[in-house]
């Protein structure tokens, strides 16, 4: 059997990047000055096919603060593994020195001081240089787009994803495949597929309802260099579960692996060399995708925002993760030879936007997007006293000040908030404009309810919620991360059985046991239920901040993890 593995890390050698010792206390300038856009982009003449993979930009067009996961939490067969690390054992498993270019880029420690002396990532603009200089090196690069593009900020959802479809296609995105952009619904996403994309819209796994038919391109065979490459699109599959069905009523998902498998196999018997998934799965779904589905030959994985700095290799195939929020670019160079796949070089590019110039084409054109909205986005709200994020399994200051502002601007005792991954995080003392926070919460639901619930049925949402999260079988994962509570504490055994996961609910208020009889007042948003009613989540952000001036969350505690 020829070994596969050949994994080309030419950022292993740039010891600014991944460090020769601890940070300490360097100024923004220190910082930055061992660093350089060369060394970020890096070169390679291996193999003779390169892709390009950005995943998961929620529509962010700017240079943004964004921090990794405290709590990563695998279950089942892939507790410890990546991408299941974080903090010291993500550092230890990578060789990455505490402090480094790449600690603050893939891991939550320090991440404050670290952010103010490596300042913001991403931004279009910045994503453009990257592609533009591989581009140049290697013509014919494929850039694949793994989704969740045309949801997440305020210019994307004013103007239904037309912002990010002229820029992707101005970036030269040759193929995407898709999740939020379905919350836009049916109707508009096939506008935009039949008009104005460019890129091949891929989704081997979206059928018709009625006809029970594919609906879209299961795949695009691509010639490079005289090889054929396949890409095959794999849609979110739990579409229905996660988002509201209402939106996208004719269209059902799913896994479809022997689907799947029919798929590997036509782009085979039609000549492909090399077949590459462009995924919206999740990581740990893509991975048993890897060890049951056979004839793949790299998964470009997306959905759980993941930013891995070497592939993940199971069997002969090639996982690889290239985080979120326009925060990496992905380049994977293609020894194909032979008709099939000799070995594989990957480069995760850390996108500083500091370091990496903005191409000015593409600069130009995200100023023109925004110029509408400019002054709106603008407008201070508020101070930030802590640090704003959102992401982890567990909790985030983010949907805690969220949730804050459901309890007091719609008088409830408990509120619930959605464990989104999305979402650009804001310094301590950083003004917090509109932008910030429609960078939380712009969506096509956003009505926040009032309603009662009993403590059992709060029981049973988290629960259900754990379930979807924590069950050790990835086919049956269809979650986000745990759905935020504000006024309630509770204790979660993330490795315990199913409807035994929750217990010890507190009602913080009053420090009383949650009574499983007892109705209680609770806010929320997002719900996927059709009709919901009350203001947009925004407006009811935007108030609360007004009225605290300066935000100030203290330390949530609420939520107790049992280890093991």
């Amino acid at each position: 059997m020829i070994s596969r593995r050949h994994f080309l890390q030419a950022a292993m050698a740039t010891s600014a990047l991944y460090g020769v010792g601890a940070f300490g206390n360097w100024s923004r300038l220190a910082a930055q000055q061992v660093l350089s856009q060369d060394d970020l982009i890096g070169s390679s003449d291996f193999g003779n096919v390169t892709l390009i993979h950005i995943t998961d930009i929620h529509a962010q067009t700017q240079p943004i603060y964004f921090r990794e996961p405290e709590f990563n939490l695998g279950v089942g067969p892939v507790n410890g593994l990546p991408p299941h690390l974080v903090g010291d054992e993500f550092r230890a498993a990578f060789g990455i020195a505490r402090g480094s270019a790449l600690d603050h880029a893939l891991t939550y420690s320090d991440f404050e001081a670290l952010a103010r002396s490596y300042g913001r990532m991403g931004g279009l603009d910045r994503i453009a240089t990257v592609v533009n200089a591989i581009r140049a090196e290697r013509p014919g690069a494929l850039l694949l787009d793994g989704g969740d593009t045309w949801q997440g900020s305020l210019p994307s959802l004013r103007t239904q994803g037309a912002d990010m479809v002229g820029l992707m296609n101005a970036l030269g995105v040759d193929a995407m495949t898709s999740h939020w952009e379905f919350t836009l619904g049916s109707d508009r996403v096939r506008e935009i597929v039949e008009g104005p994309l460019e890129p091949a819209f891929l989704g081997a796994n979206i059928f018709d309802v009625d006809w029970d038919e594919p609906v879209f391109d299961d795949y695009r065979i691509f010639e490079r260099n005289g090889t054929q490459i396949a890409v095959i699109g794999q849609a979110f599959p739990y579409m229905p579960i996660a988002n509201p069905g209402w939106m996208f009523p004719e269209y059902s998902f799913g896994l479809r692996r022997e689907r799947m498998a029919e798929v590997v196999d036509e782009v085979r018997a039609a000549g492909a060399e090399v077949v590459v998934l462009l995924s919206h799965n999740g990581f740990d779904v893509d991975r048993q995708f890897a060890r049951d589905i056979p004839g793949i030959d790299v998964i470009l994985t997306g959905h759980t925002h993941d930013a891995l700095p070497e592939p993940i290799q199971v069997g002969t195939t090639f996982l690889i993760a290239s985080g979120s929020h326009g925060k990496f670019v992905s380049r994977i160079d293609l020894d194909v030879r032979d008709g099939g796949l000799q070995g594989i070089s990957h480069r995760l590019i850390p996108v500083f936007s500091d370091v990496i110039a903005p191409d000015a084409d593409m600069a130009a054109r995200v100023a023109e997007t925004r110029a509408p909205f400019a002054e709106e986005m603008a407008e201070v709200i508020g101070t930030s006293g802590n640090l704003l994020f959102r992401r982890g399994n567990f909790n985030g200051t983010w949907d805690d000040v969220i949730c804050d502002a459901l309890i007091s601007e719609r008088d409830a005792e408990i509120a619930l908030s959605p464990g989104f991954r999305w979402g650009a995080a804001v310094l301590p003392g950083q003004e917090i404009t509109r932008e910030d926070i429609y960078n939380v919460t712009a969506m096509t639901y956003p009505n926040a309810y009032r309603t009662e619930m009993t403590g059992e049925t709060l029981r049973m949402i988290l629960e259900d919620v754990a379930e979807n999260i924590f069950n050790p079988d990835p086919y049956y994962q269809s979650g986000g991360d745990m759905v935020r509570v504000g006024g309630m504490g509770y204790r979660i055994a993330p490795h315990g059985t199913t409807g035994a996961r929750i217990s010890e609910m507190t009602l913080l208020s009053t420090g009383e046991a949650i009574d499983p009889s007892r109705s209680y007042t609770v806010a929320g948003w997002a719900s996927v239920n059709e009709g919901t009613e009350g203001p947009p989540i925004w407006d009811v952000l935007e108030s609360h901040i007004r009225a605290q001036g300066v935000v100030e969350i203290d330390p949530n505690n609420s939520v107790d993890v049992v280890a093991g």
